[in-house]
């Protein structure tokens, strides 16, 4: 996934649409708007970026689970099989992002790039509303893709990375 925060507005479309698709609890969030003011007054910039799990190509998260719960589907989706976990937190403390929470039933829960509607051709519902179209998702192993080619044409940056995850959600400047 790419966010071109020079497009992004924070109106948190993104994230009501994804409360909705995915019968998220009242209160709780699979992904969320960061605001950042950059510069010196009276020259200040604002800028907002759309934040989610990374879908990590090295995933901390994944390695500490103890059940297998947490892990990698076909396309490098990282997903939780709720039946299989067992709410001990590992996980969420890995993550360092802070992308994880406790849902109120018992396991773990985070962003799964909507993969019911991805294996449909869809694009995850965050991306479907965005009112700027400031999201892009495709496959980064395509050379043809759009997103692949918005990464070798634009700047861009990724949270963190520094932690050494490879995170997959890039921002372009």
């Amino acid at each position: 996934m790419a966010i071109d925060v020079n497009k992004c507005v924070g109106c948190g479309d993104c994230v009501v649409a994804c409360q909705t698709e995915n019968n998220v609890p009242l209160g709780y969030s699979r992904d969320w708007i960061m605001e950042f003011v950059k510069g010196d007054y009276p020259d200040l910039f604002l800028h907002f970026e759309s934040q989610r799990c990374n879908h990590c190509e090295d995933t901390p998260c994944v390695r500490t689970c103890p059940t297998g719960a947490s892990h990698v589907i076909e396309g490098g989706i990282v997903k939780v099989t709720h039946d299989e976990c067992i709410g001990c937190g590992a996980c969420i403390e890995a993550c360092p992002y802070d992308a994880r929470y406790f849902h109120p039933d018992g396991y773990v829960d985070k962003c799964t790039f909507c993969d019911h509607r991805v294996k449909d051709g869809l694009d995850p519902a965050c991306v479907s509303v965005c009112p700027t179209e400031c999201m892009y998702f495709g496959d980064l192993d395509d050379p043809e893709s759009k997103i692949s080619k918005l990464l070798k044409e634009r700047e861009n940056y990724t949270i963190l990375p520094e932690a050494g995850t490879k995170p997959q959600i890039y921002y372009l400047k």
